[in-house]
């Protein structure tokens, strides 16, 4: 049987969110302009609106790697967060072929009173895996976190790094067709860093599409192809990324 591509089709697609308190709108204004830089408006009962996505189209294919561009409240993570499933266009069309995995909070889920075996249960089974594949991975997860007996322990006992680095081992131990991020992971002491980087590379080679988020325009040129520039929700440019072979192996040589 021929494994259909992974795609992602955007068309026209539209996220608001309502503001229900009225108090102080106009203060309430200023702040979210600032905090998302969606732009405000009203509902058809005078309801004060954040557009924080407007009216995005876009066609993602099998090999790209899409880097997320613009300042703090242009819309990069609440596209990406469209993307993952947490919102919904209230217009428009997304379409989405192929198993999507989101690096956006990797530590969002743990259970702090079950113990690090449990949430490595726990997270198999909302990511949607039976417990036999759970069972054959658990091993390969546990030594990552080299976090040894504190995984009979309840989470809420380990310090923040000591969860970071569960998190991390359960988050990228998966197979992706789509892989979804907001900024590069870097986690952990200077080994575990190499250690973590190692993996992410593996994680996004197999993936089908990449997108991710960032600041780091050095980063986006590197290792996307193409590079979304976002405004206040819109796409003010969509571009390859071209990367000079020809000048990078003269340097070689």
């Amino acid at each position: 049987m021929q494994t259909m591509e992974a795609y992602i089709s955007v068309k026209n697609a539209t996220v608001e969110f309502p503001i229900y308190e009225n108090s102080h709108r106009s203060l309430k204004q200023r702040a979210i302009n600032l905090t998302t830089g969606g732009r405000i408006g009203n509902a058809a009962g005078k309801l004060p609106i954040v557009r924080a996505l407007d009216n995005l189209s876009f066609d993602f294919r099998h090999g790209e790697r899409v880097g997320l561009v613009g300042h703090n409240g242009s819309g990069k993570t609440t596209l990406l967060r469209m993307l993952s499933g947490v919102y919904t266009p209230i217009r428009g069309d997304l379409r989405i072929q192929g198993k999507i995995v989101s690096l956006l909070d990797v530590s969002m889920g743990l259970d702090p009173d079950a113990t690090g075996f449990e949430n490595i249960y726990l997270r198999g089974i909302m990511d949607g895996m039976r417990p036999a594949r759970i069972r054959g991975k658990i091993d390969e997860i546990a030594n990552f976190t080299e976090l040894g007996e504190y995984l009979n322990l309840p989470v809420r006992t380990y310090s923040s790094g000591m969860m970071v680095r569960l998190a991390f081992a359960i988050s990228t131990n998966v197979e992706a067709d789509i892989l979804v991020m907001d900024e590069w992971l870097s986690v952990g002491d200077a080994d575990f860093r190499a250690k973590a980087a190692t993996r992410l590379d593996a994680l996004v080679d197999k993936a089908s599409i990449l997108v991710i988020a960032s600041h780091d325009l050095a980063l986006v040129d590197r290792i996307c192809t193409r590079k979304i520039h976002m405004e206040h929700g819109r796409i003010l440019s969509d571009e390859p990324v071209v990367h000079d072979t020809d000048t990078e192996t003269a340097i070689e040589t």
